[in-house]
């Protein structure tokens, strides 16, 4: 499958016409959805199809002629209803029935009205009743504050930085989460919708599947290059800093989380709820990979909700660390290979292949030995299982850290394998990614036919 870029879809169409890109991205991003299985007919589509129809009801009176004259009946018969359908699909059809079948997931005037919703109650509580305990503080904000005097307690050194500001997790944290899970379904459709498609177009990528991918990747690119960042950033505050991996242990458990590391915790918690919502609902075309990518979601979010319930948040934090820098590049290569640029595309892949396997491979395969060889240097007076004092290391607890480790290496190897199989056929003069191929190759060729 070979996306070299040419002169009507790259950088000769960027010197088109500017005012007919931007009406054609408005008409565009009115009935915008990614709802791929639903929104296949936005209305440009609709027109180039109506058109070609009737240009075949034109041909020579014959039996095929004649066919396709009923084709092309049936095509205008569409394109004069495919503005309501677009209407149905991307439009909100009321909050209360947007939430009731997760439109909110896929409109982000809904999913911004529950926010705001959230948001409006919290400040006029906290306006008209200041000294009240706000109900909503806990869905916008951090809960569960440790007493200064138990955190200096058990960090006597923090009192000469006047870091003293330490958090525990508890069952307010849930409404920080689905808070939060709101704010990426906004996040994500804004930026889709109003950022990454309207660039597609302007660029000329006329394929529709390509955008979808496109714009994917661009939030992918956004969201993983900030949460490497933040898991960068959350890391260095830890004495496991570039795995110096016996610092997991050594001080169990770690169940004082400095503001930071609570907030990149619970934000990647409700990121991932998100993601695994959009996957099994299918807002977003299946690949040929679905269900290993699902098993992904899923093992992703019981390391994060397993390593957050029995205080191995530092392991948690390296397993961040060597998932997000990784994706990022990848993200950054395929959005480069879907606008065509195929040499910057081969760069960018060929420096991801190193860091996919120093972070994925390497460092995560170092982080699975860590688990089965130094799991025993635990204090003593933890390798108990007793939840209500906050220890949960008893022996065959390692067993359970080390298996979705392992299970996450099995669909990193996976994928690595996949991966140089790209890199062998970019090298070769064949860019793309494998796991889409021959998902547009078809409508490629049906729109050089169309031509």
């Amino acid at each position: 499958m070979s996306t070299t870029a040419t002169p009507k879809g790259g950088a000769r169409q960027r010197g088109s016409s500017v005012s007919k890109a931007i009406s054609e991205v408005n008409t565009y991003t009115d009935g915008a959805s990614v709802l791929p299985s639903q929104d296949g007919n936005e209305n440009p589509a609709a027109e180039m199809k109506a058109t070609l129809a009737g240009e075949k009801s034109n041909v020579a009176s014959s039996s095929s002629s004649s066919t396709r004259g009923d084709k092309g009946k049936q095509a205008v018969a569409k394109k004069s209803s495919a503005p309501k359908a677009d209407e149905h699909v991307s439009r909100s059809q009321g909050l209360l029935k947007d939430i009731i079948t997760f439109r909110w997931m896929t409109e982000p005037a809904s999913s911004a009205k529950l926010a705001g919703i959230i948001i409006v109650l919290w400040l006029n509580w906290r306006l008209l009743t200041p000294h009240v305990a706000n109900p909503f503080e806990p869905f916008l904000f951090l809960s569960h504050r440790i007493p200064v005097a138990t955190v200096l307690l058990e960090e006597p050194s923090v009192a000469l930085r006047g870091d003293t500001v330490r958090y525990q997790k508890g069952y307010k944290d849930l409404l920080f989460i689905l808070f939060y899970i709101i704010v990426f379904s906004c996040i994500r459709q804004t930026t889709t919708l109003y950022m990454f498609k309207p660039f597609a177009a302007w660029w000329g990528i006329k394929n529709e599947r390509k955008r979808e991918r496109f714009t994917e990747q661009g939030y992918a690119f956004l969201y993983w290059g900030t949460a490497g960042l933040l898991g960068l950033y959350v890391m260095s505050f830890q004495e496991s800093w570039w795995f110096q991996l016996e610092h997991l242990w050594l001080k169990y458990p770690h169940w004082q989380m400095r503001p930071e590391l609570k907030t990149y915790y619970l934000l990647q918690l409700s990121y991932w709820l998100q993601q695994a919502l959009v996957m099994l609902l299918r807002l977003e075309a299946p690949r040929k990979d679905y269900y290993e990518l699902i098993a992904h979601h899923l093992v992703t979010l019981w390391l994060i909700g397993w390593s957050y319930l029995i205080n191995l948040t530092m392991i948690g934090t390296t397993v961040f660390v060597c998932m997000d820098i990784p994706d990022t590049w990848l993200a950054a290569a395929k959005g480069l290979n879907y606008l065509g640029l195929d040499l910057a595309a081969t760069i960018i892949f060929g420096i991801f292949m190193f860091i996919w396997t120093y972070f994925r491979i390497y460092l995560s395969a170092v982080t699975l030995w860590s688990v089965w060889y130094q799991f025993d240097l635990i204090p003593a007076y933890t390798k108990y299982f007793l939840p209500s004092k906050g220890v949960w290391l008893t022996w065959w607890m390692k067993y359970q850290v080390f298996a979705p480790l392992f299970l996450l290496l099995l669909l990193n190897i996976f994928w690595y394998v996949l991966m140089w199989r790209v890199m062998i056929r970019s090298i070769q003069g064949i860019s793309g990614d494998v796991r889409e191929e021959g998902e547009y190759d078809d409508d490629e060729e049906e729109e050089k036919k169309k031509e």
